[in-house]
């Protein structure tokens, strides 16, 4: 069990390289934060594929396959489009693992029903697909330094064999 001093970055690294691997991001809210962090760990290229920033919606379904249906009926932050997310980047760059996020970083562009610092994690594997939702109530910076932590998480509690839906 890896010790819990270790960056969170680190313990997953040597997760996906003891099982050979690979992982693939495609980050919204977040803009390359959680493949910052993988980088950050020397030796990443043997696990970690790359990572993808789709922001617009353009760019979600261009670069990870996201439809736009799915966008038109659930919206960007939503457990249907970061599933999409983590399945696109997954299969467009041929990792084992994708890993997605998509949230309203803020000051501005919530609504009632998707409140500033609404963030949903998406995860995609060989043997299935979940997503989590959170809510951050930290200015622009921190929901987004929350989200990419709880990306790395969310990942870590699934190599981990500790995941939840």
């Amino acid at each position: 069990m890896p010790k819990t001093n270790t960056p969170i970055e680190q313990q997953v690294g040597e997760l996906l390289r003891a099982r050979q691997w690979t992982l693939a991001t495609a980050e919204s809210c977040t803009g390359g934060l959680v493949a910052d962090r993988l980088t950050d760990i020397p030796g990443s290229s043997d696990y970690f594929i790359g990572g993808v920033v789709a922001y617009a919606y353009e760019a979600k379904v261009a670069l990870v396959r996201v439809s736009w249906d799915t966008l038109r009926q659930y919206g960007a932050v939503s457990r249907e489009t970061v599933i999409e997310m983590a399945r696109g980047v997954r299969a467009v760059l041929g990792a084992d693992i994708g890993l997605s996020a998509s949230g309203i970083a803020g000051p501005g562009g919530g609504l009632p029903d998707k409140p500033v610092g609404a963030t949903w994690i998406g995860l995609s594997a060989r043997d299935g697909d979940w997503a989590r939702k959170f809510q951050w109530d930290g200015d622009r910076q921190q929901n987004k330094a929350s989200s990419a932590e709880a990306a790395l998480q969310y990942l870590l509690d699934f190599l981990s064999g500790k995941m939840g839906s």
